[in-house]
């Protein structure tokens, strides 16, 4: 019985999700191209949208993700600690090894200095 009122209420909700976005369409007009093109309001561009961005940036981009990754499971880890002790320990010592590693690696190839 619930299941049936859960796949109701599902069918409901994506009909009138579906019906919200199609019936404003069907009202008016599309514009031309030139007003629906998604950069600079209409304009032709100069440049492809991927050439704005410096190659520069991408190792400083991996390395803050290997430091985000770091801290979105050291934190779980304090939690689990507790109870696993010396165990969880090593699992996070080498954890951070392997982080180590890509941490001097990027120093090496002197993605620290910004030039």
């Amino acid at each position: 019985m619930a299941l049936m009122t859960l796949f109701v209420i599902l069918i409901f909700s994506l009909g009138a999700g579906i019906l919200m976005q199609c019936l404003p369409m069907r009202r008016q007009t599309k514009p031309p191209w030139s007003q629906r093109a998604p950069f600079l309001g209409g304009g032709t561009p100069d440049s492809h949208a991927w050439s704005r961005y410096h190659i520069r940036y991408y190792p400083m981009t991996l390395l803050l993700i290997a430091f985000e990754m770091e801290m979105m499971f050291m934190y779980p880890w304090a939690v689990v600690f507790v109870e696993k002790g010396m165990k969880a320990m090593m699992e996070m010592g080498m954890f951070l090894a392997i982080l180590s590693v890509g941490i001097v690696y990027a120093w090496r190839e002197g993605v620290f200095k910004w030039q």
